[in-house]
């Protein structure tokens, strides 16, 4: 406890629970700070697939064109790595600091400016150990930034209006993934430009957060010292006195090992299980992208409003489960572009809705409701999508290699994860 109030002056004493329900915004500054984080998300989620999915590549192709595919893993793998790890671990320190200006604020604002010179200086270098050292940088920074940003929906909005916060958010991502790779496309032949284009958006854009979203000052007590074995055993949270969390992780990891391995493999379904050419495959996912674009934009509103408006999380995460199973089974059941279609359409419905309900969700089983381990928690949480993005499409090579390249049988694989995945949002109890 601290002999202080909210404000930080002398009184009143203050428990963390005290504490965290001052946070929460309300009126017109609760709109101001959605609107404005969505823009952060949206420019961070532009630059992520940007450069990952279109500066890289041609980067490292200019570079080395005989080996760009290995250039090209190369740098993905270990980023991957850095990534896993960072986020929770940059959510556990942001946790622990205690400045006049909050504990994520200057999270935010040193791990964007990082990342914005680490990826400018990116740009610039010309072997691909020198690439993947600055990304790697970049990713640190950008990951440390984005760790403290997730928590602010636990932090900064009711348990009531989590919903709602994480349809815009949701959808602030998904369009950052489709504009961001548009306009890298149009700038890959300008890498410097684009690349700075990128990095100063995002710095400049929370900058501007921060300024307009002024985070009150921690009043919380200091932490006890940091104890390096103490700190690394707090990552481990106890499935028997957490189950609630645990199923949770257990849902999204088992949902995004089935939904990431054909989302890997869509270039190669639509030419070898489609049958469609290398050129009209490439033509044909830009019509499937910006179908699943649409649907899954207006999922994440509707589906975040209506879990705050009836005041339920689990139906609605285990239908949105359900409807990406049915998703995956139209291309089994018709294996033409008309099934992809129908595909792209109910994916991108039952990802959107499951994408922001899920995020709500996490939030209200963390183990201390009281915010004083969030951003680890949430960081843990956040690894359940990041190690599916590792393990999945090595999975689905695997099995595909096991299989002579039998399609199918990746559809009915990643069909039953994704069923499997839904039934455990079940037995959850904390949240209606």
């Amino acid at each position: 406890m601290s002999k202080t109030d909210a404000t930080g002056e002398p009184g009143a004493t203050i428990t963390a629970a005290d504490f965290q329900d001052s946070m929460y915004v309300n009126g017109s500054r609760k709109w101001v700070l959605l609107i404005s984080l969505t823009s952060v998300f949206f420019l961070l989620f532009a630059l992520y697939a940007g450069v990952l999915a279109v500066l890289l590549p041609n980067q490292i192709q200019s570079i080395n064109p005989d080996n760009k595919s290995a250039g090209l893993a190369f740098v993905f793998a270990v980023t991957s790595v850095f990534s896993t790890l960072v986020t929770p671990m940059a959510g556990a320190f942001s946790d622990r600091t205690r400045t006049p200006w909050g504990r994520r604020a200057p999270w935010i604002v040193i791990g964007s400016l990082v990342g914005a010179v680490c990826l400018i200086l990116t740009s610039q270098m010309s072997t691909i150990p020198m690439i993947t050292l600055f990304w790697v940088g970049a990713t640190i920074a950008f990951n440390s930034m984005q760790s403290a940003a997730n928590t602010l929906i636990a932090d900064r909005f009711a348990p009531a209006e989590r919903g709602t916060a994480s349809g815009f958010i949701g959808a602030g991502m998904t369009s950052g993934l489709t504009v961001g790779t548009i306009v890298a496309g149009l700038l890959a032949s300008q890498l410097v430009l684009a690349y700075s284009g990128f990095a100063i958006s995002v710095a400049i854009a929370c900058l501007a957060f921060v300024f307009i979203n002024p985070e009150p000052k921690t009043t919380l007590p200091k932490p006890d010292a940091f104890n390096l074995t103490d700190f690394l055993k707090s990552f481990w949270i106890s499935p028997r006195k957490h189950p609630d969390f645990a199923w949770a992780f257990a849902g999204r990891f088992t949902i995004y090992m089935g939904y990431q391995a054909v989302i890997t493999y869509m270039l190669y379904i639509l030419q070898d299980y489609i049958g469609l050419s290398k050129t009209d495959a490439n033509t044909t996912i830009a019509t499937l992208s910006t179908i699943t674009f649409f649907a899954l934009v207006f999922s994440a509103f509707s589906s975040g409003f209506l879990s705050d408006w009836l005041g339920k999380r689990k139906p609605l995460v285990f239908a949105a489960s359900i409807i990406m199973g049915l998703a995956l089974t139209a291309p089994l059941i018709l294996p033409t572009v008309q099934g992809m279609l129908i595909y792209a359409a109910v994916i991108g419905l039952g990802y959107g809705a499951f994408m922001s309900v899920d995020m709500a969700l996490m939030t209200q089983v963390l183990p201390k409701a009281d915010g004083e381990a969030t951003g680890k928690d949430l960081g843990i949480l956040t690894t359940a999508v990041n190690i599916p993005q590792i393990l999945s499409p090595i999975w689905a090579a695997w099995l595909l290699n096991m299989t002579g390249d039998n399609y199918k049988v990746l559809f009915i694989s990643a069909i039953a994860f994704v069923f499997a995945g839904s039934f455990f949002v079940l037995p959850i109890r904390s949240v209606k």
